[in-house]
């Protein structure tokens, strides 16, 4: 796996989303048995998922140090799920855990998907993102993702490939 791929794919998300400031964010790549653990403890759900982002949030009347980049938050990114959703979609795995930074990011930078309204302007940002990468967008197809996956991974296929 290419670190400066992944490292690109969180960039483009930042450049999309306007940030400029400097800002700093950690991506884990886990196994199953790892993401299930978060995910069991931070959202009581007892299933592994493909991506989990928990957002840097100070509390009170904290204030960063001058000169420094803002720490953004934590992305934790199951491995095994990622090879699956790439077999599934028949696209490589490098570009499942590119998709998956990005849904990633765009997370600790605020966006989720609990309602249509949401979901609609995150897809639309991640659809953005993945253009400037280089990755053409799914047909019209937006359904839901099937049960137990998080987000609709699997649905981009890199140029000329699916």
């Amino acid at each position: 796996m290419d670190e400066a791929l992944l490292v690109e794919a969180a960039r483009a998300t930042l450049a999309q989303q306007g940030v400029e400031e400097p800002v700093e964010m950690t991506v884990v790549i886990v196994g199953d048995e790892t993401i299930q653990a978060l995910n069991r403890r931070f959202r009581d759900v007892d299933a592994p998922t493909d991506v989990l982002a928990f957002p840097h949030e100070t509390r009170g009347p904290f204030v960063g140090a001058p000169g420094l980049p803002r720490y953004l938050g934590d992305v934790v990114i199951s491995y095994p799920r990622a090879e699956a959703q790439a077999q599934e979609a028949g696209h490589p795995v490098e570009a499942e855990l590119r998709l998956l930074v990005v849904h990633g990011v765009l997370h600790l930078l605020g966006h989720d998907h609990a309602d249509p309204e949401e979901k609609a302007r995150m897809w639309a940002a991640q659809e953005a993102v993945l253009r400037r990468l280089g990755y053409r967008p799914p047909t019209a197809d937006r359904r839901p993702p099937p049960r137990g996956r998080h987000r609709g991974a699997g649905q981009w296929g890199t140029k000329g490939q699916r």
